[in-house]
Order: structure tokens, then C-alpha cells, then sequence
């Protein structure tokens, strides 16, 4: 939201008041309190008749700043709010000395000098990382009676913001005006299912706006020097998370709002879905399956959507039987044949089902302020929300979804959760417009917790398109409805790599795109994509997406990549590990792993998928692609050619290929099986060696299907030899392989029989 009009104007009706110079400073218990006259005071008439900012500061854990500015200070406590962690046993040092004031929180310093014109210092490695100057503290007051809360934060010559969420606009947010403001708005506008107060730039550091309700970002769009945040209230409070580089703001950032847990094994494998409205029933059903299994297409995961359901009745969490006459029977056989089971929710009851009028009588959907029921026909005929805020609703709710985990279904698609009004009243008495957001937290969570109860600890997954800070611990998250485009499956690029550098470690979208069908060569490209990204479903609007549906070679395409992933699955793993301990996600924006290289800053048509592949997605019917490779000698994964970077590249490839290439010094360890998510990975795994450099060291850990690291391997390279030796885990190993990249490609694999722990390799370049 703008407040000026230009430079030097505020915008009609619009009064301002900011933060000009210190008239108080206290340091105590590790809390530096500040009083801020909103004008300079030259004498003591000038302290009457203005207002007075408090600004409180202090450190919830090592390498974090917390901020709060208030106006008035007698407001009650809003509900809800986010739920953050900090260091309990952390204790900062707050003080004030000679006209200094400040806190030390580990690497990172918060400098106020008393004696000179209002300024917040953040600091870092003796150098200041970010400050709130002139008009960076103060509030804005409109004649029509709305009161903001107002921060500035100072944006550096070349330095790119990126984050606030799964945002599908430009990737770096420079001279956008973003709104947190959950929204269903597909991936071509600037609205967002996943909106999240959180961004971070290249200079080492990122802010939390710690609100969950409308905060309002201009960043470099009004004061093209700033990035500004507000929010319609008395106070806002946010936090300066140091890094200095992008994984480290993650790691501290999630620390502070929550980490993923690992999703189980079974979810990265392919899950296939009848599509929207499709009609579909149980033959249907089967002949998918079966048409995937004839064609030598692994399968996990089968995605039944909305019409499981009666129509006009969703959600009632009751088979249509005119479709599926005996589901126990269905879900039985389709088990049977090794897979698992999602079922589209949404948290919505339509007035024909019967558990409207239940729902109603008992208090649990949504009251307007009248005390009547909140309806509306969009979505579902005369629906009602169900009230996560009362208890009793939640233990309703959730008694619907454990009788069908028990019937057999395995996962959630917890869709919508986006349109929450606000001209209402919740049963806790929560804020409607904090809650607008923040609703999603509490349905996703609320149906996390029946499937990790249900289905045991690790194996709890959903399917979620809504979510807001703190949403990561609820994984997966896919994203949204897309065109079946080349420019929508860039769209959803953008948003993935932006949702990774807002904290979210696992992301999915619909292969071949929602709206409308896909022509063959979309489809096979956002195939290549689909697989090679954490999460992998085939899902769309009015059109199946079965591969056959396209063409013989959309087939194979599917069937290797599949395969290809399948294979990768110690590696995939071992990159949810991290995204699990550290809050680092599995699909990486260029600029998380090579924050040193300002040719990777601004980059989002390309990732890398984990610590390791750098991947391409080609997006262009032709096949031309252009991508950036960072310095050193790279390896082409399926071909063993090698390219040196740092620059640009410019290739053409057939659907049998993309851009998939190996970092320098890399090992790669890949499964010997293709036909499962949830293999024994270490059993027969093969390593690949991409170009070390002479005198390197690496340690490369196997996890297993529980996360736990069941081998570890050392390879080191000396002049012309590579030896590889298993430094632990070599029973859970059995035989195992290396393969080198040389000058010529891949080497022929060099097979290690049961109970050897080491091999060499000569090393041709």
C-alpha cells in the first residue's frame, strides 16, 4: 500500500507520522526499549500535543533481531498468530553507552546512535547489512479512520529481493507492490494460493513480518530505494534473520517458524489422478492402472478428485455409489497392486449434503455477524465453512477423515482454504482478517495430524494448495491451477523456486497443466520437468492425462523418467533429509547454492535439484533451450558429456533429453532398481563420479526409507587415481558400483563384490 504521492507529497488523505529522533533508550533482560519523537525536539512545548513511537527490540535466537514499533499500546491481543520457536536458553546482551545503543545477538548487531537523526543499524561482519532510516518507523493515519503501521527498510544498489511466498510474477520482487492476501487466482495473475511474510535478498539477510493477517509490501515500487511493509493496525513487528548466505537465512528462518518433516518414501514416486471433471469410475479406474503397468510405467500413487463424491454434496466424505458401488472393495484391490491412495477434501459442506444441517445445528460451520450460517454458491451450491476454530468442529472433522484412512486411503489433497471472508465471526473469537490467511494453517495442520495418527509417524502427507508461514511443516504443497502452456509451465517454475526461498522444502504442480489439454510436445516437456522436480502428479482439469492420451513417444518419455527418478531416489532422499534438518529445499533457486556467482542471482528458468543436478526444463516446441552454467567442469548426467562454465549455453534436445548435468566433484549415488519410491536404495547402488578435482574429498550418505543414514562412502581423488571407500554401512550395501566421468563420457561401471569396502579408479581426462 502507498502512503506518498511521489518524493516529497503524502497521497490525499493520508497523514503520516515517522520515527525522527531518540528521546529514550533502556536496555534490560536482553530487551532494548526505545522511545522516538515524531518530530525534533527543541524544546520542551515540542513534546506536547504528538505522538510518541515505541520501538522494542530483542533477539529470539542467535543471528535473529526482533523489531516491534507501536503507536498506541492499548490494544487488545489479536488472535490468531504464528506460532514461532525460539532459543529458550538464549540470552542476548542489551545495552546503552555514552549515546549508543544496541543489542549483540551472535552474528548479527542492531546499532541505534541516540545522539544522531533516527536510524536502525543492523550489522554483520562490521558492516551494516540493512537499516531503518528516515520514514523506516512510523504509522499512517487515512481521514476515513484506518490506522497502519508502517516500516522501511533501506534496498542497496544491486541488491534483488525474492520470496513473500509461491508468487508467479518476475522471480526477483524489485518494484513489485505485493499483498499477502490468500488468494485463488491461478498462476497468471498476481494473486497467490501460498502467501507468506517472509522474503530475502542477495546482501545476506531476509525479514519476517511476524502478522498473519494483510501485509502490504512495496518493494522499490514506492520509495524505489526501500522495501516497505504495513499492516491496519497499531503495531508491526518483524525480524532480521542473518545468514550471510541464502541456506543459512533458511536454517534460521525455519528454526524460528518450523521445518518439514520427511515425507514418506512411497510420495516421490509417480501418482496419477482421474482429473477434475472428468467421468471416471471404476473401470476407468483400472484401466489406467492397468494401461501404466502394461506400458512398463512405474506407479505409486492413485489420486482420486472431487467426483469420488456425490455431486452438489461436497464434502459429505461418502463414495458416490452409482460410481463406486463397494469402495472397500476398490481401495482392496488397488492396494493390492502396490498403490497408495489420495482422495480430494476441501473444508467446505455443501447445503444438499446431510452434514450441512448437522454441521449447522451443532455450531461447527462459520456465523456471520447476523448469527446466521456464512453462505454463498460459489464453489458448491449454498456451502458453509466448517469453523476450525471450534474444537468440537476440528473433532467432527477429523472423526470424517480417520474412517476413511482406515477404508484405505493413504493421503489428503486438501484443496482450497483460500477464499475466507472476513465479515464474519469465528467461534474463538479471532480476528477475521488475521484469520483470513491464516486459516489454511489450521486445516492442513488439522488433517497432518489424523494421517500421522492414523497412518503411523513418517507417514503423514498431504496434497495442499493453500498455505502461509509455518505451512512448510505440512508438506506436500503443489502449485495450483495452471494453462497447459509452455509460458504456465514457466509460471509454475517461478513459483516453486519462490516458495523454496520462502521456507517450503517439497513442491509439486500438474504435470501437463490444469486448463485445457496439453499438444504432445508441452506435455513431454513438463513431463521431463514433472519428474525431475520433488513431487510428481499428473492431474488435470477437463482432460485425463495418461500418456498414451498423446502419443507412443509421450510414453516413453514418461516410462524413462520415471525410471530416471526412481533411480534417483538416494539422492532425492538425501535431499529431503536436508530440507527436513535444515529447512533447505529440495528444488533450489541458482542463487541458493551459488550466492557468490551474480550470473546465478536473477535465474528461474532453471534449478538445482538438490545439492548436485543443475536442471534445465526445455520450453519451447523446438526444442531450443538456453541456460547458465557457474564455473567449473560440468557432466551431463544421461550422456557423461562435459561442459565448462561459468557462462551461458545454447542446445537443442530431443524428448529423450534436457539439460540434467552434474555439479563438479559431484557423487551421485543411484539405485539399482527402477520400479519403486521405497526400495532398498543401498543394496546395489552405483556411484557416479564427475570430475574431481585433484586433492578433493567427499563424503557422500545413503538415508534410508526413515531418513536414517545406512551408508557412507569416502571418495577422494590423488593425481590420477580416484579411490572410493565405504567408511560405514558396507553390510547394507552388498555389491556396489562406481562409474567416472572421463574425457569420452561415462567409464564402464566398476562392480565392488559382497564384504570389499574400496576401489580405485584411473582417471582419464
Amino acid at each position: 500500500m502507498k502512503f506518498t504521492d511521489g518524493y516529497w507529497l503524502n497521497r490525499e488523505g493520508v497523514r503520516t507520522s515517522y520515527a525522527t529522533e531518540v528521546r529514550d533508550a533502556r536496555a534490560e533482560d536482553g530487551r532494548l526499549t526505545l522511545h522516538a519523537a515524531v518530530r525534533k525536539v527543541e524544546r520542551r512545548g515540542n513534546t506536547l500535543n504528538a505522538p510518541l513511537v515505541t520501538v522494542e527490540t530483542w533477539s529470539p535466537a542467535e543471528g535473529v533481531i526482533a523489531v516491534r514499533s507501536t503507536h498506541h499500546a492499548g490494544r487488545r491481543p489479536r488472535t490468531p498468530a504464528f506460532e514461532l520457536t525460539g532459543d529458550p536458553g538464549y540470552a542476548p546482551d542489551a545495552w546503552v553507552t555514552d549515546g549508543i545503543a544496541g543489542i549483540d545477538a551472535g552474528s548479527l548487531s542492531l546499532r541505534v546512535d541516540t545522539r544522531e537523526p533516527w536510524r536502525l543499524s543492523f550489522r554483520a561482519d562490521g558492516r551494516e547489512l540493512v537499516s531503518a532510516g528516515p520514514r523506516g518507523t512510523g504509522f499512517a493515519v487515512t481521514d476515513d479512520g484506518h490506522h497502519y503501521a508502517v516500516a522501511q527498510l533501506s534496498l542497496g544498489v544491486g541488491e534483488l529481493v525474492y520470496g513473500l511466498g509461491e508468487r508467479f510474477t518476475p522471480f526477483t520482487r524489485n518494484g513489485q507492490s505485493v499483498d499477502i492476501w490468500q488468494a485463488d487466482g491461478g498462476t497468471a495473475s498476481e494473486q497467490a494460493y501460498k502467501n507468506v511474510p517472509f522474503h530475502l535478498t542477495n546482501r545476506g539477510y531476509g525479514v519476517f513480518v511476524n502478522h498473519p493477517g494483510k501485509v502490504s509490501y512495496e518493494i522499490g515500487s514506492e520509495a524505489v530505494g526501500r522495501v516497505q511493509f504495513s499492516v491496519e493496525d497499531q503495531s508491526v513487528e518483524y525480524y532480521i534473520v542473518h545468514g550471510p548466505t541464502p541456506k543459512e537465512i533458511l536454517e534460521r528462518y525455519t528454526a524460528l517458524t518450523g521445518r518439514p518433516p520427511l515425507p514418506p518414501a512411497w510420495s516421490f514416486g509417480l501418482w496419477l489422478s482421474t482429473s477434475f471433471t472428468t467421468d471416471y469410475d471404476e473401470e476407468t479406474v483400472n484401466r489406467f492402472v492397468s494401461g501404466m503397468a502394461e506400458r512398463e510405467i512405474p506407479l505409486e500413487v492413485f489420486h482420486f478428485d472431487c467426483f469420488w463424491m456425490r455431486e452438489y454434496q461436497w464434502c459429505d466424505f461418502t463414495w458416490d455409489p452409482e460410481v463406486f458401488p463397494d469402495p472397500d472393495a476398490m481401495l482392496r484391490r488397488l492396494r493390492d497392486r502396490g498403490l497408495r491412495i489420495s482422495v480430494w477434501i476441501n473444508p467446505y459442506i455443501a447445503q444438499k449434503s446431510p452434514l450441512f444441517a448437522e454441521a449447522r445445528d451443532r455450531g461447527y460451520l462459520l456465523h456471520d455477524r447476523a448469527g446466521d450460517v456464512w453462505q454463498w454458491d460459489m464453489w458448491q451450491a449454498g456451502m458453509g465453512l466448517v469453523d476450525f476454530t471450534n474444537p468440537e468442529a476440528r473433532t467432527w472433522y477429523a472423526d470424517h477423515l480417520r474412517r476413511l484412512a482406515r477404508q484405505g486411503v493413504d493421503c489428503f489433497k486438501t484443496d482450497f482454504g483460500e477464499r475466507v471472508p472476513t465479515d464474519v465471526v469465528w467461534h474463538d473469537g479471532s480476528d477475521p482478517e488475521r484469520m483470513h490467511n491464516y486459516y489454511t494453517q489450521l486445516y492442513n495442520e488439522l488433517v497432518f495430524e489424523v494421517l500421522r495418527e492414523e497412518k503411523g509417524q513418517g507417514e503423514g502427507v498431504l496434497f495442499a494448495r493453500s498455505a502461509t508461514a509455518g505451512g512448510q511443516q505440512f508438506p506436500v504443497h503443489w502449485g495450483g491451477d495452471c494453462e497447459s502452456t509452455f509460458d504456465a509451465m514457466a509460471e509454475s517454475l517461478r513459483g516453486g523456486l519462490s516458495l523454496g526461498l520462502s521456507g517450503f522444502g517439497f513442491w509439486s504442480h500438474d504435470i501437463g497443466g490444469f486448463e485445457g489439454t496439453p499438444d504432445p510436445a508441452v506435455f513431454k516437456r513438463w513431463t521431463q520437468f514433472g519428474l525431475l522436480s520433488s513431487h510428481s502428479r499428473l492431474h488435470g482439469s477437463s482432460s485425463y492425462r495418461v500418456p498414451w492420451n498423446f502419443d507412443d513417444e509421450a510414453v516413453t518419455v514418461m516410462r524413462d523418467f520415471t525410471r530416471l527418478k526412481l533411480r534417483l531416489m538416494p539422492y532425492l532422499y538425501r535431499a529431503a533429509v536436508q530440507a527436513e534438518r535444515s529447512g533447505t529445499p529440495v528444488m533450489r533457486a541458482m542463487v541458493l547454492e551459488f550466492p557468490e556467482d551474480p550470473g546465478c542471482h536473477g535465474l528461474d528458468r532453471q534449478y538445482m535439484l538438490g545439492d548436485d543436478l543443475l536442471v534445465a526444463p526445455v520450453f519451447d516446441a523446438e526444442g531450443e533451450v538456453e541456460y547458465y552454467l557457474p564455473a567449473g567442469e560440468w557432466t551431463h548426467l544421461l550422456t557423461g558429456e562435459r561442459f565448462t562454465g561459468p557462462g551461458w549455453r545454447r542446445e537443442r534436445h530431443g524428448f529423450d533429453t534436457l539439460p540434467l548435468l552434474a555439479r563438479p566433484g559431484s557423487v551421485v549415488p543411484m539405485a539399482a532398481a527402477a520400479d519403486s519410491a521405497a526400495g532398498d536404495w543401498a543394496r546395489g547402488v552405483t556411484l557416479r563420479v564427475h570430475a574431481p578435482a585433484d586433492g578433493t574429498e567427499t563424503l557422500t550418505e545413503l538415508p534410508g526409507t526413515d531418513g536414517a543414514t545406512v551408508a557412507v562412502f569416502r571418495t577422494r581423488r590423488d593425481g590420477e587415481t580416484v579411490r572410493v571407500r565405504v567408511e560405514s554401512g558396507a553390510e547394507a550395501c552388498g555389491r556396489w558400483s562406481v562409474v567416472l566421468a572421463g574425457a569420452d563420457g561415462y567409464g564402464a561401471p566398476v562392480e565392488v563384490s559382497d564384504g570389499a569396502s574400496e576401489v580405485s579408479l584411473r582417471v582419464v581426462d
